[in-house]
């Protein structure tokens, strides 16, 4: 079934030059372009509130956000690089010997996916704080873990897994520094 559902997604690379271009530009660039976004958001929103008489401790405040949605996310792209030395997987252009990736990537280090992994525990963290930005983010996930499978360089399963294992992290985060860095 993974390797169906692969092929199915991945059918829509190699279609034009511009599908290939978006394919490549939402596996890759659109993911650090929406962790600056996320940053400059948690940076600037003040839920429509901005006191002036504590205005140190409103941006304290926002350093505890970003620093909870920062430290949630790479701690799951690290846990994700952790279990790739220790779960041999080969990449869909390995496995399918005639598959032309868009990109090369990896090689045996297919699962879990990092990229989902950590975009899934951004989208989680996000949601905790901000839950608007947070289903935002959570779209985005989506378009980055369809894009890696689009471009050949993972399985559906490692993306699926990925952010399971992304969400657990943000979660077990959250409980964890609960009233620390989350309102």
């Amino acid at each position: 079934m993974n390797n169906i559902i692969f092929l199915k997604i991945f059918s829509l690379a190699h279609q034009s030059l511009f599908g290939d271009w978006l394919i490549i530009f939402s596996a890759e660039t659109f993911g650090y372009i929406m962790i600056a976004i996320a940053v400059v958001f948690l940076f600037f929103h003040t839920d429509g509130v901005f006191d002036y008489h504590v205005p140190f401790l409103q941006l304290k405040n926002k350093l505890k956000e970003i620093t909870f949605v920062l430290i949630t996310s790479l701690s799951a792209w690290g846990i994700a690089t952790v279990l790739k030395h220790f779960i041999v997987s080969p990449r869909p252009f390995i496995y399918f010997e005639n598959l032309k990736p868009l990109f090369l990537h990896g090689g045996m280090d297919s699962f879990p996916s990092g990229h989902a992994m950590f975009f899934g525990a951004l989208a989680t963290s996000l949601f905790f704080i901000h839950k608007r930005i947070g289903v935002l983010y959570i779209f985005v996930a989506l378009i980055v873990g369809l894009a890696r499978v689009a471009s050949g360089i993972h399985f559906p399963i490692d993306i699926l897994l990925g952010y399971i294992f992304g969400i657990m992290v943000a979660s077990i985060f959250n409980l964890i520094f609960k009233g620390k860095f989350v309102k």
